[in-house]
C-alpha cells in the first residue's frame, strides 16, 4: 500500500510572498490617515458628551495639582461656585509699569488665556460653568509687585486658581517683568475677598 500523499504545512498569511507585515500594511498612508480621522471623531465626541453631562450636572470640586511655572492651583472647599452660583475672572495689572492701553490689552489676553489652557488640563467641570454663566472678566490696578504678590498668595491659599504673565520683554517693560495677575474663575464672593478693595482699571 503505498503511504498517503504529503501534504504541504499550511502557510503563515502574513509570510506569504508578495505580501507586507500586518504592521507595515496599517501605516501606509491609504489605512493610517482613515484610522486616524475615526480616532480624532471619536475623541471629539467623548469630549463633547462629557460636556453635556457637566451641563446637567453641579462642576467638580477643583482638582489639586501640583504647582507649575507661575500659577497655582489648590482645591478648598467654597472657591467654585455651584448650581447657578456667578462666577467671575479678575485680571489685576500692575500700574507701577506705566503699560500703554495696547500693551495692558495683550498682557491681559495673556494672563487670561494662560489661566484658561492651564484649566483645561486640570479643571474643566470649573471652566465650562464658568462658559455658561458668561465668562465675567473685571479688570482692575495694583500698585507694585509686591501687593501683586500679596493677591496671589492670598487667592492660592483659599483655593482659587491664579496665573502670572511674565513679559518677555520685546517691548515697554523689562523681560521677565510680571505684568498681570489672573484670579479665578471663582465664585464672586471668594474673588471679592481677595480682590474687593482693588480699584477698576
Amino acid at each position: 500500500m503505498a503511504p498517503p500523499p504529503r501534504r504541504n504545512p499550511p502557510q503563515n498569511p502574513a509570510r506569504r510572498k508578495g505580501e507586507e507585515p500586518w504592521l507595515a500594511a496599517s501605516l501606509r498612508p491609504a489605512n493610517f490617515l482613515p484610522g486616524l480621522a475615526i480616532g480624532f471623531i471619536l475623541g471629539l465626541l467623548i469630549d463633547l458628551s462629557s460636556s453635556w453631562r457637566t451641563k446637567s450636572s453641579p462642576a467638580p470640586a477643583p482638582a489639586a495639582a501640583p504647582a507649575r511655572g507661575s500659577s497655582s492651583k489648590r482645591a478648598s472647599g467654597g472657591s467654585v461656585g455651584s448650581g447657578g452660583e456667578e462666577l467671575k475672572m479678575v485680571l489685576v495689572v500692575r500700574q507701577d509699569l506705566k503699560m500703554g492701553a495696547g500693551k495692558i490689552a495683550s498682557q491681559c489676553a495673556h494672563a487670561a488665556t494662560g489661566l484658561y489652557a492651564e484649566l483645561m488640563s486640570s479643571n474643566r467641570g470649573l471652566l465650562r460653568q464658568w462658559e455658561q454663566l458668561g465668562q465675567a472678566k473685571i479688570v482692575l490696578t495694583c500698585k507694585n509687585q509686591q501687593e501683586m504678590n500679596r493677591l496671589k498668595e492670598t487667592a492660592a491659599h483659599r483655593g482659587i486658581p491664579t496665573f502670572i504673565v511674565a513679559d518677555a520683554g520685546r517691548t515697554q517693560v523689562l523681560a521677565g517683568s510680571k505684568t498681570v495677575l489672573a484670579i479665578g474663575p471663582g465664585r464672586k464672593a471668594d474673588i471679592d475677598s481677595v480682590t474687593g478693595k482693588l480699584r477698576l482699571l
